[in-house]
């Protein structure tokens, strides 16, 4: 396989164009960092954008809902869809308001969703729930019949795919450099905090040992660091 995404006409970053990445590395570690993607399409000519979870197998990007759902019920019938994620790592406080910016990274997929067929459901769900807490699944009640019908899951090929990212300091005029005014890097984080047990929870009820430490796998690049975090580690998902 191709270490890298061949850029389109559709997805190659043509506005600073330094910061586009193509390559499979950097798209899966910025899609691994993330729990939140917005899925893009359009339903009798009207735009919709609809926030959901989401997860990466290999070369393919997966989200479910509710059967009811329009979004879901529109994308399994094969329309093209456009699936974005982006971290907000920092704000770039420059010498001129014109100048300020953000550091990023965001990921930017291009192509036509699948219906997971019913007697893959529950390996897939169940690699989602052990991708956000390792050890989780295994504790939770079996979901019947009827959940798992009501629930559906789609899944897209990583194929039309690009990513950018910005890092570091403000980029200023060079006459400005010598102004006293503050510049520099504000840094924005997303982490896991403490868990906070349901009133309704037996006393008697431990806390999980994956809650104790949970993974931190939101925050953004480490300071100084040009480069993009790990990708987490998914087990074999079982769907074809």
């Amino acid at each position: 396989m191709d270490e890298r995404y061949r850029a389109t006409p559709r997805t190659r970053i043509r506005r600073l164009p330094k910061r586009a990445r193509y390559d499979r590395e950097t798209v899966h570690a910025v899609l691994d960092a993330g729990l939140l993607c917005h899925v893009g399409y359009v339903i009798d000519g009207q735009p919709y954008v609809t926030p959901t979870l989401y997860w990466r197998h290999g070369e393919r990007l997966y989200w479910h809902g509710s059967s009811a759902s329009r979004m879901l019920r529109h994308l399994k019938e094969g329309v093209r869809a456009c699936v974005t994620v982006t971290h907000l790592d920092g704000l770039v406080l420059a010498r001129s308001g014109f100048h300020h910016s953000v550091n990023y990274r965001s990921v930017m997929a291009l192509g036509t969703a699948n219906l997971v067929p019913d007697e893959d459901k529950l390996g897939v769900l169940e690699d989602f729930v052990e991708l956000l807490l390792p050890g989780r699944w295994p504790e939770l009640r079996a979901p019947t019949r009827q959940e798992i019908k009501a629930t559906t899951v789609l899944w897209m090929e990583l194929d039309e795919v690009s990513a950018k990212i910005r890092t570091g300091q403000p980029i200023d005029d060079e006459e400005d450099y010598g102004l006293p005014i503050w510049a520099g890097v504000l840094p924005v984080r997303s982490t896991l905090g403490r868990a906070e047990p349901d009133p309704r929870l037996s006393p008697a009820t431990p806390l999980p040992t994956y809650l104790r430490r949970p993974q931190r796998r939101l925050g953004p690049l480490p300071a100084g660091e040009d480069q993009e975090p790990p990708a987490r580690t998914s087990r074999a998902c079982r769907a074809s």
